[in-house]
């Protein structure tokens, strides 16, 4: 039976069919106590302070998907539902919020646009608490804090695994674009859901009903219902309020670029401490650690624990201490301002827009190695992978699969991949994996009845067409060539340092472009300062770092030591 534009919008089609498995245990039903607390009347009372006082009337909206809300709501009286509300205009009940319950999720801390709606089942009465109050509240009451923290999560966690928030993405499954969409939003931690019109009649209806060209997919739907055509990351980013305009009159005590380990631990402890700080990425938080699999050598985690989830915690927790985000804003250039200006450094971005700051602190990290095959960039975007996450495990269920690297980050992605497809198949360039790998994970890898190691081999071509990979051709100690039929290629041959957009500030770089810092310059320069004072660098970007998150974050706590001795002795701070 054909599928009707009003099935789509109504959400009957693909939802109703079960296109969007949920988990079998969702978190919803396994925390819902945590999701959903109702405060004791003591602890509502300890709110008041922070907000005001706000009534609505039955059946009127307090809260839209994809517009601002003003705030958390404390609800004192009365009834309000919340409902998921998808761009297919399909609406879903998650909960009924009565009194002692709060409204909220992690949008709440920072003031983007809701993922959900609310609206008044009865007259009611509320305390509505705005995102710079609510960061109050969950420092200033600690053990209430902690429980309003933990719902926040947790909603998000229930928004991403329900798979209906959020915008829609339509195209087809193996489509790199819609690998690079989908990828994006996963690493910013952002729900969203997609639909393939090879596979599934309603994204079929939809393509029509836009009048949208096979040549111009994928879409995107956006919550507040505009729809953007093959889009790049920056864009929907704007579309879904991730990022805003940069205020050309604030002045920041320091920005950090980059929004690795290294980054994020700098945010949390600089705003902890009350410093004013901005942080930028180009493309989403958690660097290459957030696209670790599993991190089992992170002290404090005997378990292990995944990259991006030790990374959105530390997302999370900067901004709680009040560090702005502006994730994906690039910057591409450092220029020092003359005496007399409030702030002593500017950033340009990307889109034209600037960050005055009185200090900066870089830490943006590695680009990814590529292969020195001439048709690389040609299977770039949907065969050849730089992580290896759900997303692209997903794609690669059932088949072999071949992966390039010896290092910590391979055998984490070799273990991850075991677990998802029929066979991994390791290149290795060198004798073996124990020079470069940690001991556990070469032992597990070991263990692995679907994982075979080749050593001294390397990938000398790429076959496919359409974008599409079909074999690997590589070149063995011997110096016979073999070909593999593989679709799917894994590398992890390390990385280079992003410091190119560093090329006209005079921020001086060793012989492999790594930033040199504090002794490595002579007396006279702080640990960690670069050699221009005001100027720091943390984590793999810094000439001698050690490779490791543990080491990553510690730079992030140390810098800000140094920040707070340059900051006090800069005559051009505000102490207003």
């Amino acid at each position: 039976m054909a599928t009707s534009v009003k099935d789509c919008l109504d959400g009957k089609e693909a939802y109703g069919r079960g296109l969007m498995p949920a988990p079998a245990r969702p978190v919803i039903e396994t925390r819902y106590g945590q999701m959903f607390p109702v405060l004791e009347p003591a602890e509502v009372d300890r709110l008041h302070r922070f907000g005001e006082r706000r009534a609505y009337r039955a059946g009127e909206r307090l809260v839209t998907t994809g517009e601002v809300s003003p705030g958390m709501f404390v609800v004192l009286r009365g009834e309000v539902a919340i409902t998921q509300h998808n761009p297919l205009g399909r609406e879903e009940a998650i909960v009924t919020h009565g009194p002692g319950s709060f409204m909220g999720e992690l949008t709440q801390l920072s003031g983007r646009p809701s993922l959900v709606d609310a609206q008044a089942l009865k007259d009611v009465e509320t305390i509505v608490i705005p995102p710079a109050k609510l960061r109050e509240v969950l420092v200033a009451e600690a053990d209430l804090g902690e429980r309003i923290m933990r719902a926040l999560i947790l909603r998000r966690v229930g928004l991403i695994e329900s798979g209906l928030a959020g915008p829609l993405i339509v195209g087809h499954a193996g489509d790199g674009n819609v690998l690079r969409l989908a990828g994006f939003l996963a690493r910013n931690g952002h729900p969203h859901h997609t639909l393939d019109p090879d596979q599934d009649s309603c994204a079929r209806t939809l393509v029509e009903r836009f009048s949208v060209d096979a040549s111009t997919l994928p879409i995107v739907l956006c919550p507040n219902g505009q729809m953007l055509r093959n889009p790049t990351e920056p864009e929907v980013a704007r579309c879904l309020g991730l990022v805003r305009a940069v205020d050309p009159s604030k002045v920041y005590d320091v920005a950090i670029i980059g929004a690795g380990p290294a980054g994020l631990a700098a945010a949390v402890y600089a705003a902890s401490e009350g410093l004013a700080v901005m942080v930028l990425d180009c493309r989403a938080f958690g660097g290459q650690a957030g696209a670790s699999a599993r991190i089992e050598n992170y002290m404090g985690f005997p378990t292990g624990i995944a990259g991006m989830a030790l990374m959105a915690r530390a997302y999370t927790q900067a901004e709680k201490f009040g560090a702005e985000m502006a994730i994906p804003d690039e910057v591409v250039r450092l220029r020092c301002l003359p005496p007399g200006d409030g702030a002593r450094f500017e950033l340009g971005l990307a889109t034209d827009e600037r960050v005055k700051t009185r200090a900066v602190v870089i830490a943006s990290g590695a680009q990814y190695r590529r292969l020195d095959v001439p048709n690389l960039a040609d299977f770039e975007a949907a065969s050849v992978h730089y992580w290896a996450s759900p997303l692209e495990a997903k794609l690669c269920t059932g088949q072999e699969v071949a992966l390039v690297g010896a290092g910590n980050s391979a055998g984490q992605a070799i273990v991850y991949l075991a677990g998802q497809v029929a066979k991994v198949w390791v290149l290795v360039r060198g004798p073996d994996l124990q020079a470069s790998m940690s001991r556990y994970l070469v032992d597990r890898i070991g263990a692995l009845p679907n994982v075979e190691v080749l050593t001294g081999t390397e990938v000398t071509a790429l076959e496919g067409r359409g974008g599409t990979l079909q074999a690997v051709r590589c070149r063995q100690p011997s110096g016979e060539e073999t070909r593999r039929p593989i679709q799917h290629l894994f590398l992890f041959i390390g990385a280079d340092p992003n410091t190119r957009w560093l090329s006209a500030s005079d921020v001086a770089l060793d012989d492999k472009g790594f930033v040199r810092t504090g002794g490595e310059l002579g007396n006279g320069h702080r640990p960690l300062e670069t050699s221009r004072p005001g100027i720091f660098a943390i984590g793999d970007v810094r000439a001698g770092s050690v490779k490791r998150v543990a080491a990553a974050v510690g730079e992030g706590a140390q810098v800000v030591a140094a920040l707070h001795a340059y900051l006090a002795a800069d005559p051009r701070r505000s102490h207003g």
